[in-house]
Formats: structure tokens, sequence, C-alpha cells
């Protein structure tokens, strides 16, 4: 069970998902400081500092918050904007590959059979 374990565990496709994971959480944090505290301020301060947040409705003595809701949806689309963003201008400085033509090797019979047919051709032609 050890050596299973040490098999799955320093393969280089779980070092690579750990990276990602760590850089992911790091990005998160970014995102969502822009996010509170750059992007959402902007927004108030264009809308007339409108508070989505606090909207609910009563129903039967229940409070149903449902301006949270907008508000996660709110912060959702603004942080899957942002990130979008931020990968298509971090994708500009990746370098373009080259399409590589491939070479189709054609085996002497190929080759022959392919001649045969072109005659063949050439002789309808007559």
């Amino acid at each position: 069970m050890w050596k299973e374990f040490k098999e799955f565990a320093f393969k280089g496709n779980v070092f690579d998902l750990a990276v990602a994971v760590v850089i992911g959480a790091a990005f998160g944090k970014i995102v969502s400081s822009l996010v509170e505290n750059i992007i959402m301020p902007i927004i108030v301060a264009l809308t007339g500092k409108i508070d989505v947040s606090s909207l609910h409705i009563e129903i039967r003595g229940t409070n149903i918050t449902y301006g949270l809701f907008l508000q996660s949806i709110i912060d959702f689309l603004i942080v899957a904007f942002s990130i979008f963003l931020v990968i298509r201008f971090l994708l500009k400085f990746k370098k373009k590959e080259e399409p590589v033509e491939e070479v189709v090797e054609v085996n002497k019979t190929e080759a022959l059979l392919e001649e045969i047919r072109d005659l063949l051709k050439e002789e309808k032609r007559i």
C-alpha cells in the first residue's frame, strides 16, 4: 500500500495539481481584493450607493433576504469577468506555437499504385 501511495503522490500530475490549487487560492485572494476594494466602490459611486444586500421580504414572519443572493450573483459575475480579463491579458504574452506540418511517408507499394492510377487516367484522356 505504501508503494502505491508513493507512486500516486509523486506523479507529475499530482504536483501540477497541487501547484495549480495553491496558485488558484492566491489568485482568488487577489481577485477578491480587486472586487471588494476597487470595482465595488466604483460601482457604488456610479449607482448612487445602492446596496442590494439589504433587500428582503417577509412572508408569514419569516425574513427572506434575497438581496444577499443577488449580491452573491453580482460578486460572482464581477469576479468571473475580472478573471476573464486577466487571463485574456496574460494570453497575449504567451508565445504562439507555429503549426507543425506533418510529413506523411508513403511506402513504395502505395507510390507505385498512385503512379499506375495516374497513368491509367492519362490513357483515358487520350
